[in-house]
């Protein structure tokens, strides 16, 4: 089982990753605004660590908020294997 480590002490198991945002598609996306709202009413937001918002991870039972860009998350968890390719 491979896992992701998201900022602090955080870590999810890659099986249980539904989608890793950038943290902009809050700003352009009315959907994805109003399920984060939703969810953090809910009490499933967790924010990993204070500080600039750079991702959205969501899994099958929470979501979190990271400093870890997109693009680092998804080359950790092996989603990207070549950038340039």
């Amino acid at each position: 089982m491979l896992f992701i480590h998201l900022g602090g002490d955080m870590m999810v198991s890659t099986k249980d990753v539904i989608a890793i945002l950038d943290n902009k598609m809050v700003n352009v996306c009315d959907d994805t605004r109003r399920f984060l709202q939703a969810a953090d009413a809910k009490g499933l937001v967790f924010r990993v660590e204070s500080g600039p918002e750079k991702s959205i991870v969501i899994t099958e039972t929470r979501v979190f908020i990271s400093p870890i860009s997109s693009l680092t998350l998804k080359k950790r968890a092996g989603y990207i294997t070549d950038v340039d390719g």
